[in-house]
């Protein structure tokens, strides 16, 4: 079969990589990919804005593509699954009611209430100054949210008044577009974040192996929020206990609601969740598709075919579907960045040593790159994520370290305590799903 991923990032190459492994794969095209989706066997290409749902849907039809799977947000909030799904195509990926879970903060957040999901306390603002008095009424920490996609950088967490309202501030003069029309407060709350992403055909849901990723810029968790600058999987926190809880109060509830408001959400309900000192979880944020870079460790250890598992969820048939089924060991994954990120930073920079640190068994997932001839360039904030995997934490955390020091760009930028929390520990890793 031939399988269209959308999307040009780290997600997008680690979800190609994946589909490719199994043999009834026969290619598969990105729109518009990336320089590591470019070099890669079977994959192709497509220079073509993935917002061009047109030109999208007759090349799907015109060529025989049999599955469409959507990565980012942004076309799924835009409608990118409704249209193709009328053109008669099998497509990965919620419908632009379904996005809403992650397009809109404040949306997303009145589900929950109404799906009686356990979330932090949260109020919804149109105009800066009623927000910034009812900051000034609550006091800090808080946390001040831009209603809209910001790609994961539109939250802030306050640990004062006045970081807040300078906050609250920038998102009401534009700093985030479109996304700043409403802003969410939201109670500031304290534990371990992990994500949980989950596949569900709109009827049945099935969580992946649980990761934990680094959103902060800097090391020890401080700085600016990211994308994303590392994550390892599977996270010892969520043990089969705490996941069975998750799967009945949060993402059970989720779709059952969605189905209620007849939304029918085929695709990937990616739940960020904070696990509070109690033990108990609270979701932080909804998301519409796979996490990045979640995906680049969770993705490593499945080892069922994953066009499978995507076609039964297209196909609203998961129910029946075999079990998910996971390799033993952990997966590590570092993100190298452009220097400045995420604020300016510079693009054209030649890339090294990625041939290197794939002999050393490494993945290198390409996100923010582009091939100029023969040479591999940045072309991005989040430049590459490198991933390996080991028996133990501190040996795949070992391996992607030892695979990032093979590759080199002018300014590049890396934190080197991805997997702090658990390089000392070596809990069972057999999670239970």
């Amino acid at each position: 079969m031939k399988v269209l991923v959308i999307g040009n990032g780290g997600r997008e190459h680690a979800i190609a990589w994946k589909l490719l492994q199994s043999e009834k794969v026969q290619q598969v095209i990105c729109v518009p990919g990336n320089g590591g989706t470019a070099s890669t066997p079977r994959c192709m290409n497509l220079a073509m804005n993935a917002l061009d749902f047109e030109g999208i849907a007759r090349f799907a039809l015109v060529n025989g593509v049999e599955l469409i799977v959507v990565g980012p947000e942004v076309p799924l909030a835009a409608g990118i699954t409704d249209y193709l799904q009328n053109q008669g195509l099998r497509v990965f990926g919620p419908t632009r009611m379904g996005a809403q879970i992650e397009a809109s903060k404040a949306w997303a957040k009145a589900l929950m209430q109404e799906a009686k999901i356990p979330t932090s306390e949260a109020v919804v603002f149109t105009q800066a100054s009623p927000a910034i008095a009812y900051v000034r009424q609550q006091g800090a920490p808080i946390v001040v949210k831009a209603d809209g996609l910001a790609a994961g950088k539109g939250v802030t967490v306050a640990e004062t008044v006045e970081a807040a309202e300078v906050a609250i501030n920038d998102v009401f003069a534009g700093k985030f577009g479109e996304a700043g029309e409403r802003v969410v407060l939201e109670e500031y709350l304290v534990g371990q974040e992990i994500s949980v992403l989950a596949l569900t055909d709109g009827i049945t849901v099935r969580p992946l192996v649980p990761a934990q990723d680094h959103k902060r810029i800097g090391e020890g968790d401080t700085g600016a929020n990211t994308g994303g600058m590392g994550a390892y999987a599977p996270a010892p926190i969520a043990t089969p206990d705490l996941m069975q809880q998750i799967q009945q109060e949060i993402l059970e509830p989720a779709i059952a609601t969605l189905r209620k408001r007849q939304i029918d959400y085929r695709g990937v309900l990616y739940a960020g969740l904070m696990i509070t000192p109690s033990g108990n979880p609270k979701v932080i944020e909804f998301n519409c598709r796979f996490g990045d870079p979640e995906t680049q460790v969770v993705l490593p250890l499945l080892t069922n075919p994953l066009h499978e598992l995507l076609l039964a969820c297209a196909e609203q048939r998961l129910e029946s579907f075999p079990a998910i089924e996971w390799q033993p060991g952990a997966a590590a994954c570092v993100v190298l960045a452009a220097g400045g990120y995420p604020e300016a930073y510079k693009k054209g920079n030649s890339i090294t040593g990625i041939d290197q640190a794939e002999a050393r068994g490494a993945f290198v997932f390409h996100a923010g790159t582009q091939r100029r001839g023969q040479n591999l360039v940045t072309d991005g904030g989040r430049v590459l994520g490198v991933t390996a995997l080991g028996e133990d934490f501190e040996a795949a955390i070992a391996h992607a370290y030892g695979a990032v020091e093979q590759i080199h760009f002018d300014e590049m930028y890396y934190r080197r305590d991805i997997g702090h929390r658990v390089r000392s520990i070596k809990p069972s890793l057999n999670i239970e799903l």
